[in-house]
């Protein structure tokens, strides 16, 4: 089965060119009908798709294009144009807190992310001791997440996504928070998701890590899909793009 297709998708945002600085240019922009932009694309005519039980590697620069992707699949933008089909639940560790009320403890958030994710409140309260035990937050499981460090927040997220059960599962970056010994933890968890048949993407700079989780790897540069294959042939075209002279 094909868990996600992507059709000559385009995605592109309007990136405003002006910015006022006096109050007297604010008002002005409220009697103007137009403010001045320009169109960035994020992505450029990129189609491939993902087998169930794959664990797909996503590469490329900063700003290539690899982020926007992962919010595709998570239906947190629609695309410009193209097709996406996504078969299947859907959980993602895109951001760090995304979802999570800074005023609400560790705890009141699994509910709240439990239900936001499609489970039911006596679900939520089966998962939730190895929620707890999973991010090894001891006590402040009962302090207000905006107390937290980028480290917790990544234990909680991680937690509450695996727990969840999904179809497939989005990882973009976020392991490169925290401890050497947790990162390799939820490196454990999700080669366990991938013998279980679970769908993954996996966007790292880590190549290490890639080359050890993947089968297979697409490369993004400047919003273009250049590359699909295997971790090692990819991560030479992708070395080639890292290390091209600047043309002054």
């Amino acid at each position: 089965m094909t868990r996600i297709r992507f059709d000559r998708v385009f995605q592109r945002f309007r990136v405003i060119q002006e910015r006022p600085d006096t109050l007297r240019e604010v008002t002005a922009r409220i009697f103007r009908r137009h403010s001045q932009f320009h169109l960035f694309e994020a992505l450029k005519d990129v189609s491939f798709e993902v087998e169930d039980g794959e664990l797909l590697g996503v590469i490329g620069r900063n700003g290539s294009g690899k982020s926007t992707t992962l919010k595709l699949i998570a239906q947190v933008y629609r695309p410009t144009s193209g097709k996406i089909s996504i078969k299947g639940r859907v959980t993602a560790l895109i951001e760090l807190g995304a979802g999570f009320h800074g005023d609400l403890t560790g705890r009141e958030n699994i509910v709240i992310n439990g239900l936001m994710l499609g489970l039911t409140r006596r679900q939520i309260r089966d998962c939730e001791q190895r929620i707890i035990d999973f991010a090894e937050l001891g006590e402040f499981i009962d302090s207000p997440v905006k107390q937290y460090s980028s480290g917790m927040y990544m234990r909680l997220g991680f937690a509450i996504a695996v727990e969840v059960d999904p179809d497939i599962m989005l990882i973009d970056e976020i392991l490169a928070v925290g401890d050497t010994a947790f990162q390799q933890k939820c490196l454990e968890r999700i080669q366990d998701f991938h013998r279980r048949g679970k769908t993954i993407l996996y966007v790292s700079h880590a190549m290490e890590s890639v080359k050890k989780l993947c089968s297979r790897t697409i490369l993004l540069h400047e919003g273009a899909l250049i590359a699909d294959g295997s971790p090692d042939e990819v991560y030479e075209q992708y070395n080639q793009i890292l290390f091209k002279p600047v043309l002054k």
